[in-house]
């Protein structure tokens, strides 16, 4: 009798317990207008938090990485998001879940393949086609896992002191309407996890008690409203994937104290603004994973104490401004995986108390900071790209670590690239001066033309130089660059560096055009007089300059307007692949890769087009000048390599901004490929195309080998011969021994070389 009535008391402190939790949640939830305001602002700059009570304030990338860099560990505290009630939930259903069954059993009656502990009875796995017969004294009856089809009237007419019943894994079919009648003191049912297809009115009509209501798994596919007559006292429901697709008009009418409602993974399709509107007790509401399309601006309206709203994985395509208006003590908001389209600025502006917001999955086209700078309180924000993050400095934590470029540890993730970005630089470098020197000290014919190569060397040496300082960074960073990403791509380094990088590649494109323009002049009219001279062609170079300069540096001028138009990834360049938040930017960005760069492609595959059928129609004409124009066929070949190497580098670019406008999502490997390598490579390549490959090129550095080789064997013949020879500057006062010296020793050279 003593052990009976402790367990009794134990049962119902329990209950106390449970109870007193959830009146001390409520009154949190329902007092959380008064504590609106009342954070202090820490005197940190945008992007910084403070070490808790100190004064000192780090970087948000310091925080939760796992490192103490705060003297007092703060900045490694509160790192977990528990905003809403996911660590209640945890707790108080595991609870639920668990039968601890530790005391002596005061059951008379019950099968032998149960287990009693107190007045407790677990019949787990044990075979049963029916609800057995037991003592009338038990209080918890768990019949999990048997092959209980149906539930007739009245089964637990007898059990008028259960308090637990957990029915999960039966596969029943049928419920009569009568099943669960006396059951006046019954708190906890778990159905789930069987055939359950309908659930008639009234079924649940005696259960007064009840607070707990499990009906997962089960492809119930209608509810009516009358079903929840009787649950006065409800506090919990789940109905986890079932089959329903319409809610009743009013979901709580029955069920005034429902606090928690769980409908994920249904078909749902939409709401009305009644649906919840008897629901003013709700803190926690799940709907992810529903088909839910549209959601009217007063769903939501009469949920003034909703704490937890979860409608990730639908339908939604748009939202009305003003939905989330009313949810003053909203906690935690998701919605992510959702075709959203839009986001209003003011759509989060009402949510002063919401502390995570996940949006993951979500492509933003008009995101600003002005989104969300009401939300004072908000710890946790979730986003799909990295470069968002930007957006949101007063905020914590914030996800993704990392851009598609950049890996958690390392500016560039690619083990491939991280060695391609040193051995290109150093091939565009070297490259690039080793032409402009060579070009320097050989005089060429056409001293213009020269001026205007050299000049492209210099274009795409900044290239190189770009990517010489993007592998240091990657080095300096290595192993560490989450903590420093946000700041490094917000930095003015990265925004010089992508002015630079845009400088070359604007530069680079404008003056292969020119040099393509001038080559087909020469060649479709070769007799014409329409000819840059030297000051034209100075001009034309200096013009190129001033517009690639204009080019670059336009987005530094209105952030604004343009938006951080360089830090949108690790390498400070560019290239967005898909819609940018800015109109300004979206716009600039079309503007010089579908619109600029684009056109001068064409403009050279147009001309060296027309220029193999000009070369090709002169030369069956005539063969007088089939030596001449064999020459023009030498330098229009070469030029096509140009021309295709141009393509490969500049098509990937063009099909990834194509594909962006139609919204099609690409892979962020291939982006980093063509900002790390297509792109670079055309700077590496265009010194070997336009020098090192020329006819003109190659024969004054086989003659200036000759020479060095002649005077090096010279040299030790030289030593070799007794007879001194007197060398003189002009060729005519060489003497005749001399000169059979120099002839014999031509004859020498030749079959060497």
């Amino acid at each position: 009798i003593v052990t009976f009535l402790i367990k009794c008391l134990f049962s119902r402190r329990l209950i106390a317990m449970f109870l007193l939790l959830h009146f001390i949640v409520l009154m949190d939830v329902k007092d959380c207008a008064l504590t609106e305001g009342s954070t202090i602002t820490p005197l940190c700059p945008k992007g910084y938090f403070p070490c808790g009570n100190l004064s000192q304030c780090l970087p948000r990338a310091f925080h939760c990485d796992g490192v103490e860099d705060c003297g007092n560990g703060a900045d490694e505290e509160n790192c977990g998001d528990t905003s809403g009630w996911a660590t209640i939930f945890g707790t108080v259903h595991g609870n639920a879940n668990n039968v601890a069954l530790t005391q002596e059993c005061f059951l008379d009656q019950y099968p032998q393949r149960c287990v009693c502990k107190g007045t407790e009875l677990e019949c787990v796995n044990a075979g049963l086609k029916s609800v057995p017969v037991v003592s009338s004294n038990v209080t918890l009856l768990s019949l999990k896992k048997n092959n209980i089809h149906s539930l007739s009237d009245k089964v637990f007419i007898k059990y008028t002191e259960l308090k637990k019943i957990f029915l999960q894994r039966n596969c029943i079919t049928y419920i009569s309407r009568k099943a669960f009648f006396g059951l006046h003191n019954l708190q906890i049912l778990y159905l789930n996890h069987n055939c359950i297809t309908t659930l008639r009115p009234g079924v649940f009509k005696d259960l007064h008690q009840l607070t707990w209501l499990i009906l997962d798994d089960n492809p119930i596919s209608r509810i009516s409203q009358r079903l929840f007559t009787g649950l006065n006292s409800l506090f919990f429901l789940s109905m986890v994937n079932n089959h329903l697709q319409v809610l009743p008009k009013q979901m709580c009418a029955q069920m005034p104290q429902l606090n928690w409602m769980d409908l994920e993974g249904n078909g749902i399709k939409f709401l009305t603004n009644s649906t919840f509107l008897s629901c003013s007790s709700l803190t926690v509401l799940f709907l992810p994973r529903n088909q839910i399309g549209f959601v009217p601006e007063k769903t939501f309206s009469s949920l003034k104490n909703l704490g937890e709203l979860d409608l990730s994985s639908n339908m939604i395509s748009e939202l009305p401004p003003h939905i989330f208006k009313d949810l003053k003590c909203l906690q935690k908001l998701n919605l992510s995986s959702n075709p959203l389209l839009y986001l209003h600025k003011s759509q989060f502006g009402s949510l002063k108390q919401l502390q995570s917001l996940d949006l993951e999955r979500i492509e933003i086209p008009n995101i600003n900071t002005r989104m969300f700078q009401p939300m004072k309180n908000l710890s946790y924000i979730y986003f799909k790209n990295f470069r968002y993050c930007s957006y949101a400095p007063h905020v914590r934590i914030c996800m993704p670590l990392t851009d598609g470029i950049s890996s958690f540890e390392d500016l560039l993730a690619n083990n491939i690239l991280r060695v391609f970005v040193w051995v290109i630089a150093f091939i565009t470098c070297f490259g690039n001066l080793f032409v402009i020197g060579m070009r320097s000290f050989i005089k060429a014919e056409n001293t213009t033309h020269a001026t205007s190569i050299k000049i492209l060397c210099c274009a795409d040496c900044l290239m190189g130089v770009y990517l010489f300082f993007i592998g240091l960074c990657d080095l300096k960073y290595r192993g560490q660059y989450q903590k420093y990403a946000l700041l490094w791509m917000e930095s003015l380094q990265c925004r010089l560096l992508g002015f630079l990088a845009m400088l070359s590649t604007e530069v680079s494109v404008l003056l292969l055009t020119y040099l393509t323009l001038e080559k087909f002049l020469a060649v479709v009219f070769p007799f014409s007089n329409i000819r840059p001279g030297k000051w034209q062609t100075l001009a034309v170079l200096i013009c190129i300059w001033i517009v690639g300069f204009l080019i670059a540096v336009t987005p530094l001028w209105k952030e604004d307007y343009f938006g951080n138009f360089y830090g949108k990834n690790g390498v400070c360049f560019p290239l967005y692949y898909d819609q940018t938040e800015d109109i300004g930017s979206k716009g600039y960005s079309l503007g010089i890769f579908l619109g600029v760069n684009l056109l001068a492609f064409l403009i050279i595959v147009f001309s060296y087009t027309v220029m193999f059928c000009s070369i090709q129609k002169t030369a069956l004409q005539t063969s007088d000048e089939r030596s001449h124009m064999g020459r023009e066929v030498a330098v229009a070949n070469r030029f096509f390599f140009i021309v295709f190497s141009e393509a490969i580098c500049w098509i990937p670019v063009f099909v990834i901004k194509i594909l962006s406008l139609s919204r099609v999502e690409i892979p962020d490997t291939i982006t980093s490929w063509v900002v790390i390598f297509f792109l670079p490579v055309n700077s590496a390549l265009n010194p070997i195309l336009y020098t090192l490959t020329t006819s003109f090129f190659k024969d004054k550095l086989k003659q200036l080998l000759h020479k060095h080789r002649r005077k090096s064997i010279f040299k030790t013949k030289k030593k070799s011969v007794s007879t001194s020879i007197m060398w003189a500057d002009d060729s005519s006062a060489l003497k005749p021994g001399a000169l059979s010296k120099i002839n014999l020793e031509d004859n020498i050279v030749k079959p060497i070389s």
